[in-house]
């Protein structure tokens, strides 16, 4: 991952706390990481603790007036070589379905043109909600890629589908979708 720009979005669930450790795995395989959270993210994972991480400044608002970049989002978006959100909540998969670009997270994805890798994280039945699926449908058709969600021990305690993908998992898919196209 050397020489490679991985910009990480993080929304808000449970699964947040995932997000540090995947931050941490990219930067160590040589990655420069940046990360975008949503406001309800913050309210897992607090900025210090990613900017920390990542050792960049972490986008939190879609205008900062004391940033160098007057379309901070853009610049990231356009910056990427790859954008992963970890984790994307049922509310984030519906906003993206749906092109729109109200958050740090949306924002960025809708401004790239580089690799959109989600790892899911919800309540079962959010996860298989006909609404749920039908937007996972229509991101995989737009040409999204998703790593999870599995089974496994939810944030409620019950067992389910809808548990985020562990951060190995997404820096193996992440590892995918940066590899170099074969020449020929």
């Amino acid at each position: 991952m050397t020489g490679r720009t991985v910009v990480v979005g993080v929304c808000g669930g449970v699964a947040a706390f995932k997000a540090a450790a995947l931050v941490s795995a990219l930067r160590r395989e040589g990655a420069a990481v940046w990360v975008a959270v949503t406001r309800s993210g913050r309210r897992f994972v607090g900025e210090a603790t990613f900017r920390a991480l990542s050792h960049n400044p972490v986008l939190v608002d879609l205008w900062d007036p004391h940033g160098p970049d007057p379309e901070p989002h853009v610049a990231l978006g356009e910056r990427a070589d790859l954008v992963v959100v970890a984790p994307a909540t049922a509310h984030t998969l519906a906003k993206l379905a749906a092109g729109l670009a109200d958050d740090p997270v949306c924002a960025v994805v809708l401004s790239t043109r580089a690799p959109v890798l989600l790892a899911p994280a919800m309540a079962e039945s959010m996860w298989l909600h006909p609404a749920t699926r039908r937007n996972v449908q229509a991101l995989r058709e737009m040409g999204y890629r998703f790593v999870g969600p599995t089974y496994g021990r939810l944030a409620s305690g019950q067992e389910g589908w809808g548990r985020m993908a562990e951060p190995e998992e997404i820096l193996k898919a992440a590892r995918e979708l940066l590899q170099p196209l074969p020449h020929g």
